[in-house]
């Protein structure tokens, strides 16, 4: 076997962990929001729905960060002219979501 194989089965391991862990805390976050609606709704515990919705928006914000990490790491091992084009739009499309989605969650702070 040479440098090569364990290199890719390296990148392979790394991007299905980077994408185990980006569907991770999108989940745990969603997962969070609904015991938070459910606490308020139901409980009328005194939680903030800005405060639900502002965790819930971290959680996806930084699960977009281990996706957009998983997707270069794919590119690398598959450096296509067709594959960083890919690259290029879904990370232009992550980054411009998370982007707002950072703006939402600050403009929550100011509330």
């Amino acid at each position: 076997m040479t440098f090569l194989y364990y290199e890719g089965l390296v990148l392979d391991i790394f991007f299905a962990l980077f994408n185990i862990m980006g569907s991770f805390l999108i989940i745990y976050g969603g997962l969070r929001a609904m015991l938070g609606v459910f606490l308020i709704e139901v409980l009328k515990k005194p939680h903030s729905y800005q405060q639900v919705r502002k965790e819930l928006t971290n959680k996806i914000v930084f699960g977009l960060e281990f996706f957009i990490a998983a997707d270069v790491l794919e590119t690398v091992r598959n450096p296509s002219q067709e594959e960083l084009l890919l690259l290029g739009m879904v990370v232009l499309i992550r980054t411009v979501l998370g982007y707002f989605l950072s703006k939402e969650v600050t403009e929550y702070e100011l509330d």
